[in-house]
């Protein structure tokens, strides 16, 4: 059967000769440490999950859940918008989402005909560009530049592109570059999307993971969300990555459409996976700082174990990755390959996140501390 011209234009999936080398290393006994996912390997905090047994044995929550999310927790998600980050957004303007991927997922159908425009970061989570795709929409690359401070150059844009898109992701704090916005990016770009009448769709997985200031909100004070939608993520601040919840918030046609696609395609979440998350957004704001401090000690580590190779990282302002250039000599993926081949430890090409990822690679730190300190026994031993 032949299939859609759609799925013949994602990217290659770089990490299946990857996978295919460290299933091949793991069957013959060898150990591989891995950089490379970003799932947090420490657990939920206990309340959430004490939570989540106690409503799911409750009979009322084995039914069907609102396609929008229970009123408990949008109300929930409101507060928690205002007391993080001091914006105002009504409950009737956020939509629970089964992970904020599926919501940056499903967005593009919610506003893309054939062609339409879609400015995409890159490099970027894939998912921007995938989802892109799978609406038949166009991606449309904005260079993140070091020299830039990995924040798309607006004045770049041509502005017949700029006329024709519906839609620019953004990520800040940056996955995968680690980099901030500041005030005067958050006025231009909004200024920007309105003029043109481009919905700006922020992604705020990583908000909670920070080790300095403070990332803001994309999401206005005064409550005038118009071409703003926010996507939250209670996975990275909570460590709840498979239990797939978070948020959308903010401008109120956006809200309603990309609700109109969800009750098309999905059934909402768990009502007592929701009920977790309230317990989460309300009793457990303490945790993000407190793995934070976990997460700076470990980058630490990572980056004192790094320099036998020769590679001064620089820790980031914000979330779990490290990203850096790659040894003169190797592309992304020669570089991947060269350090499971040598050391048996997985990093991820830059390449992967997309076009101008190209040169760099990838270093989570979601990984225990024996581990670091194995790979930098490695390291030390065999040298760069």
């Amino acid at each position: 059967m032949k299939l859609s011209s759609r799925l013949n234009k994602f990217p290659v999936y770089l990490f299946a000769e990857i996978d295919r080398k460290i299933s091949e290393m793991r069957s013959r006994g060898i150990k591989v440490i891995s950089f490379g996912i970003g799932d947090p390997d420490l657990p939920t905090p206990s309340g959430i999950v004490t939570e989540l047994n106690e409503k799911a044995s409750d009979p009322l929550n084995h039914r069907y859940p609102s396609y929008f999310g229970m009123d408990e927790f949008r109300e929930a998600a409101s507060r928690y918008l205002a007391k993080r980050y001091n914006v105002k957004c009504c409950s009737e303007d956020i939509l629970a989402l089964i992970g904020s991927k599926e919501g940056i997922a499903h967005i593009s159908l919610a506003y893309l005909d054939s062609s339409d425009i879609v400015l995409v970061p890159s490099p970027g989570y894939p998912v921007y560009y995938t989802g892109t795709i799978i609406a038949d929409g166009i991606p449309f690359l904005l260079p993140l530049k070091e020299e830039n401070g990995f924040l798309p150059d607006l004045s770049s844009i041509p502005s017949d592109v700029a006329r024709k898109a519906k839609i620019f992701f953004i990520n800040y704090p940056n996955n995968p570059t680690g980099a901030f916005a500041n005030e005067n990016f958050r006025i231009e770009i909004i200024d920007f999307c309105r003029k043109n009448d481009i919905l700006l769709c922020s992604d705020m997985a990583y908000g909670e993971v920070y080790f300095g200031k403070k990332p803001f909100s994309f999401l206005s004070e005064s409550g005038d969300n118009n071409n703003i939608l926010e996507f939250h993520s209670l996975s990275k601040p909570f460590n709840m990555t498979g239990w797939r919840i978070g948020f959308a918030a903010g401008d109120k046609e956006a809200i309603d459409a990309l609700g109109k696609i969800k009750t098309n395609i999905d059934s909402g979440v768990f009502q007592a996976i929701q009920y977790a998350g309230i317990h989460a957004l309300e009793n457990e704001l303490d945790m993000p700082s407190r793995f934070a401090i976990i997460y700076k000690k470990r980058m630490e580590k990572v980056r004192e174990g790094f320099k036998y190779l020769g590679l001064d990282l620089r820790i980031p302002d914000g979330t779990f990755y490290f990203w850096s250039r790659v040894p003169e000599g190797f592309s992304s993926a020669s570089f991947a390959d060269f350090m499971l081949d040598k050391y048996a430890v997985v990093v991820t090409p830059g390449s992967g996140f997309g076009e101008y990822g190209e040169g760099f690679f990838r270093i989570s730190t979601t990984l225990p501390d024996s581990d670091i300190e194995e790979a930098t026994e490695r390291f030390r031993k065999k040298g760069g």
